[in-house]
């Protein structure tokens, strides 16, 4: 009988609050990944790395401000960004409230996924010829690094989804 009671709280001891038999907080840990996948890149593009630097590395800014506010600063926040998704998911995240953590990363989630979703509606519509680029940009979207642009954006359509329903499930969980 005690066999049988141990395998019996095993088996629903999962994440409280969480239905039985679904795992939460998968998404919070893509959101970090997301993020720290998008911080890395700053970091060494601010060590001046040109590395999968989405247009002309050469032409693009080094030593101003600009640039340490868009590699180090951009960097810094992605690193924060991180920490606040896993705190939607970890129990030490916990200690804070569920409101301080889930309305930003709303917020967040919403601007990011926008952001991305806006990038390759634009794609699609230069592809279709619906629209055309305007001669500033015209030589920088002709580059061929240009094409890690579908990966920047692509990481900002994963990093908004996932942060949203980790700030979703955040909400719904601490009912």
């Amino acid at each position: 009988m005690a066999q049988g009671t141990a395998q019996v709280r095993g088996a629903v001891a999962a994440t409280p609050g969480a239905p039985r038999g679904r795992r939460v907080g998968y998404s919070g840990y893509v959101a970090a990944v997301a993020a720290l996948a998008y911080a890395a890149p700053h970091f060494w593009w601010g060590a001046g790395i040109g590395a999968t630097f989405p247009g002309d590395f050469a032409g693009a800014p080094h030593g101003t401000w600009e640039a340490a506010v868009g590699y180090w600063g951009m960097g810094g926040v992605a690193v924060f960004g991180a920490v606040l998704a896993l705190a939607l998911v970890r129990p030490w995240g916990r200690r804070l409230p569920r409101r301080l953590l889930a309305v930003p990363a709303l917020i967040a989630s919403f601007g990011m996924s926008l952001w991305g979703f806006t990038y390759f509606a634009l794609q699609y519509l230069l592809a279709a010829g619906r629209v055309v680029s305007a001669p500033a940009f015209a030589v920088k979207d002709a580059h061929p690094d240009a094409v890690w642009g579908l990966f920047w954006y692509g990481l900002f359509l994963v990093w908004g989804i996932a942060l949203g329903v980790a700030a979703y499930e955040r909400l719904r969980r601490d009912r």
